[in-house]
């Protein structure tokens, strides 16, 4: 019994054994067959390296000042009788914007008025007694200076009550209104802010190494997080003749166009002085770089040279960057005029993926990317 159980588990052990043979060979030919068989293409948006020219230019960070900008204040002190304007309207030069109280002046200037009435009709009496001469020289010039200090006293009244009428020195727009009717206004005290918008200034500083690069004329581009993808362009209008001890930097200004009154007083921007001259560059957009710690790559689109079949390969490509411009990146090494890289998803490639070029239209890149809208 015990020879016809070691036969059974004998041939059992066989018949296991040619089974698990028979399926090693089956897969072994199934991986054959798969590498003998070509990858999938991969589908790939491809960029052809071109050669550009970029302008080069300095960069600064700056604040906006209006070229005329003022806190509207008293001169003299009284109570507001008036207000005559509307916070954040666009006010005219000469208008009016508060008025205070002139009923004390406006006595005064009756009474001296009438003083200088007096007095002139007793110079041209006394003009008349000298012509005559019944009064003396001396009684004519004493009338005569009366009526002078008769009648600087009442301007001396009209002007303090002209300047307790405020007008607005300069057309402008208007900000918070800081006074109420009935206040009790001290002198020097601020009763709206007037800026004139159109046009602004752009200050900023640059190290005295670009003093050589910089004149009037040149074009300033500013841009700023309060309009992301806005540029605003102006000129470069002032240099200041001194470079600042301190900072070995000298000020600058320029000068903007502001129609639509986007840009404020006091903001923050970023400001671009372009130069005249341009370099020539070889662009690629910056999606198409794999970056990785060894180094910057490529994926080079090409004609597969051997495999079963014809078709397009990638292949990787280390190159060299240059400065950044938007979302373009600028090649020094590895790249020529001409080649196709692929321009997105290159995390996914490897030297020698058989690829294809999708008819999908992909965004083009550009140099100043805009924000998308909606």
């Amino acid at each position: 019994m015990k020879k016809l159980i070691g036969i059974a588990l004998g041939l059992w052990l066989v018949v296991a054994g040619g089974l698990a043979g028979l399926k090693v060979l089956q897969i072994r030919a199934m991986i054959a067959h798969a590498r003998s068989q070509p990858a999938p293409a991969e589908y790939v948006s491809v960029f052809t390296v071109r050669q550009e020219r970029w302008p080069r230019w300095l960069t600064a960070v700056g604040s906006v000042t209006p070229v005329r900008g003022i806190k509207v204040m008293t001169e003299l002190p009284g109570v507001v009788r008036e207000i005559a304007f509307e916070p954040g309207t666009e006010v005219a030069a000469g208008a009016l914007l508060v008025r205070l109280d002139t009923s004390t002046e406006e006595a005064e200037l009756r009474e001296a008025e009438a003083r200088v009435e007096l007095a002139r009709l007793n110079v041209e009496r006394l003009r008349t007694l000298r012509a005559a001469q019944t009064v003396s020289q001396a009684e004519l010039d004493e009338a005569e200076a009366t009526l002078k200090q008769a009648e600087a006293r009442a301007e001396a009244i009209r002007t303090t009550m002209a300047k307790k009428t405020l007008r607005a020195p300069f057309a402008g727009l208007l900000g918070i209104r800081e006074v109420h009717l009935g206040q009790y206004l001290q002198v020097g005290q601020p009763v709206v802010s007037l800026q004139a918008l159109d046009p602004v200034h752009v200050e900023f500083a640059l190290p005295q190494q670009s003093l050589a690069q910089l004149r009037p004329g040149l074009t300033v581009e500013v841009t700023t997080d309060a309009y992301p993808g806005r540029v605003f362009r102006g000129r470069l209008t002032a240099m200041d003749p001194e470079v600042d001890g301190v900072t070995r930097s000298v000020r600058l200004q320029a000068t903007l166009g502001n129609e639509d009154r986007a840009l404020r007083p006091g903001m923050y921007v970023q400001a671009v002085v372009v130069l005249p001259e341009a370099d020539p560059v070889t662009v690629i957009p910056s999606t198409a770089v794999l970056s990785a710690p060894y180094g910057d790559s490529v994926f080079v689109v090409e004609s597969a040279t051997n495999g079963p079949s014809a078709g397009l390969v990638v292949r990787q490509q280390f190159v060299k960057l240059g400065p950044r411009r938007g979302d373009y990146v600028s090649v020094t090494a590895g790249l020529e005029p001409g080649q196709q890289v692929v321009s997105a998803g290159v995390f996914k490639l490897r030297s020698g993926l058989p690829v294809r070029v999708t008819d999908v239209p992909t965004p083009e890149p550009r140099l100043r990317p805009q924000p998308a809208e909606g």
